[in-house]
């Protein structure tokens, strides 16, 4: 892991102004209404070349995933030549990585070549990643994936359970994420880590709940980090997190979540976009600093949610499912 380094405001000054510049491509509340009310997905694909997107010739899934795989490379080029702090950047990449782990265990244990499913974004391409893990050889890579990916292996290999396979390589992923923020030396990607860790084991405790496995299977799937701990989670019933969460950020999306964290509890439509506002609402606080690094980490989540709507959107749009249902799925927007 890269050495901590004391981040200085004027480091960041000329990339935190073109941020500001680059928001305003951003898609925004108003431009989502535009492309959910537009005659066809078609139309609705062409409010994005407001936000920089090429024209779609033909909207379909592959095309769509095409081009946001584009703009996700070159998003994290262009970031990589304007911002010295790797572990600023890795912060946001490391999630990638750990999807395409889980993909290449889970093909292998199935004999399928999914490598079709890989994506791009992360520390390592997934080309060579992919022939690194058949080759055995992962040298290359962080030690925590590195141990992560071979437990996981192993696991699912002698278990034949893929769930078990998830919980050692999310558990690495929280890890690895929680270093590479403190390894960035900025406290507001740390906080934004513990934002992340604080949805993830509430979203787990309501789904422990809901699929009656509290106990030592919740303790198993809870990661440090956030500002609740694991303990404090673990030991509430579901209908008590909002209780336990009463102090926090993901107040309102506990008490959502107890509402819910019942078996047979209902749709968890509302309580996860409830998660994921949260979280935005943390990265929103970035808008009101001039320059330093919050504006650049707010900007690459911008992103990173903006990819997310416009899936929800354009998907939605081809499947011909109503503009009520789309609103229902959409997160807060950044600006």
């Amino acid at each position: 892991m890269s050495k901590v380094k004391k981040l200085k405001e004027n480091d960041f000054l000329s990339i935190s102004a073109r941020v500001r510049v680059l928001e305003n491509r951003l898609l925004t509340a108003e431009r989502m209404e535009r492309m959910i009310d537009a005659k066809d997905a078609a139309d609705a694909a062409k409010v994005l070349g407001e936000c920089g997107y090429p024209d779609l010739p033909e909207v379909t899934p592959s095309a769509l995933e095409a081009m946001l795989a584009q703009a996700q490379a070159a998003l994290f080029e262009d970031m990589g030549k304007a911002v010295g702090n790797q572990a600023l950047l890795d912060v946001f990449r490391v999630k990638y990585d750990y999807h395409n782990a889980k993909t290449l265990v889970k093909a292998e244990a199935l004999k399928l070549d999914r490598d079709r499913l890989l994506l791009g974004g992360g520390r390592y391409a997934p080309a060579a990643l992919a022939e690194d893990y058949r080759r055995e050889d992962l040298r290359s890579c962080s030690e925590t994936f590195r141990e992560a990916v071979g437990q996981a292996r192993e696991v699912l290999g002698s278990s034949g359970d893929p769930q078990q396979a998830d919980i050692i390589l999310d558990r690495a992923y929280f890890a690895e994420l929680t270093a590479l923020a403190k390894a960035s030396g900025s406290r507001f990607l740390e906080g934004y880590v513990s934002a992340l860790i604080d949805a993830a084991n509430l979203r787990a405790a309501v789904r422990a709940a809901r699929l009656d496995k509290a106990g030592e299977f919740l303790r198993s799937v809870l990661a440090s980090g956030g500002t609740v701990s694991p303990e404090d989670i673990a030991r509430a019933k579901g209908s008590e997190l909002n209780r336990v969460y009463k102090d926090t950020a993901f107040a309102a999306a506990a008490e959502a979540g107890a509402a819910v964290a019942v078996p047979g509890g209902g749709p968890l439509t509302d309580f996860e976009r409830m998660c994921d506002d949260a979280v935005m609402d943390y990265l929103k606080k970035a808008r009101m600093i001039p320059f330093g690094e919050q504006p650049v980490a707010a900007y690459l989540y911008a992103r990173e949610a903006e990819a997310t709507a416009i899936r929800i959107i354009l998907t939605g749009r081809m499947a011909g499912i109503d503009g009520g249902t789309i609103r229902q799925r959409l997160r807060r927007a950044y600006c």
